[in-house]
């Protein structure tokens, strides 16, 4: 199976001078990074590196799940390994993950950051909700994967559209594909021996407030909601766990509007999930409540 790294940048000059070196000795057979309209220096650092990466130029700034599947789209890799540029992977992670991938019904293996493990996913509230698991040493099960940190088989990536840009500028677009992917019986895997080093030295916290992160978060985990959960005991569960947060802080209404901006193309993608649906929301929670 061919590899392919996948590596968004903005604004990343001092990372891609820190990580680069650890990302040529993954050995994939090709690096590709796309450089989302960058205004330091990450062009100039990258061209020094030509022989080691393609470097993909947007021409404006599109955001992380536009930039993340253009480089999809661009790789000729079977296995799609999706890094931060704020993410050091141990040179032995392609050896650790491939086998998995012996499996057809293995789209994702995440990889293990130092203080995370495998991922539970909740149901609770009526808001789709997820917590790291026991952090154990043995593969295990997860409920998502990091875009940022994990392996993909790019086939059922293609299948499944990427990365929804709904949820531009950033956040929970990893959750959704990864979602999308369980309810059409898909697997996903944590593994143990993937080791990364993720500093979190990420360009969000420099470039965007508190609040306005905070804001996009949570209109961000309605637009996944309404997309996703087509059961309809579970959503009118949604209902009154919405109208709660409403009455404690009426300027959750906010949230609700910038969520509501997106209707038609939420409608369009419940469609879909009605239709190509193979395991429900109950059994999706319903296994990680086990575990």
């Amino acid at each position: 199976m061919m590899t392919s790294v996948i590596i968004p940048n903005w604004n990343g000059e001092d990372l891609i001078e820190k990580n680069f070196s650890s990302w040529v000795d993954l050995g994939a057979d090709e690096i590709i990074v796309v450089d989302d309209y960058s205004t330091d220096k990450s062009i100039e650092k990258l061209k020094v590196q030509s022989e080691k990466c393609k470097v993909i130029e947007n021409n404006k700034n599109l955001g992380f799940a536009r930039s993340v599947n253009k480089g999809v789209k661009a790789a000729q890799g079977d296995i799609i390994i999706l890094l931060n540029t704020d993410v050091k992977p141990d040179k032995n992670l392609i050896k650790a993950i491939l086998p998995h991938f012996n499996d057809e019904k293995v789209f994702g293996v995440s990889f293990a950051e130092e203080k995370f493990s495998w991922s539970r996913g909740l149901w609770k509230d009526g808001f789709i909700q997820h917590e790291p698991g026991e952090r154990i040493n043995n593969l295990h099960e997860t409920f998502w994967i990091s875009g940022g940190s994990g392996a993909f088989r790019k086939s059922i990536w293609d299948e499944l559209g990427g990365l929804d840009e709904i949820y531009a500028p950033f956040y929970w677009e990893d959750v959704d594909l990864c979602y999308r992917a369980l309810k059409r019986g898909y697997k996903l895997l944590w593994e143990p021996r993937a080791k990364v080093l993720h500093k979190h030295e990420g360009t969000i916290g420099k470039y965007f407030s508190k609040s306005y992160v905070n804001f996009i978060q949570e209109r961000n985990q309605l637009l996944l909601i309404w997309k996703n959960i087509t059961s309809k005991k579970m959503f009118r569960e949604h209902i009154n766990g919405l109208m709660g947060r409403l009455l404690r802080s009426p300027g959750y209404i906010k949230v609700v509007l910038a969520a509501l901006t997106k209707l038609s193309q939420i409608k369009k993608s419940r469609l879909q999930e009605i239709r190509e649906a193979k395991v429900t929301d109950e059994e999706v929670f319903a296994q990680f409540k086990q575990l």
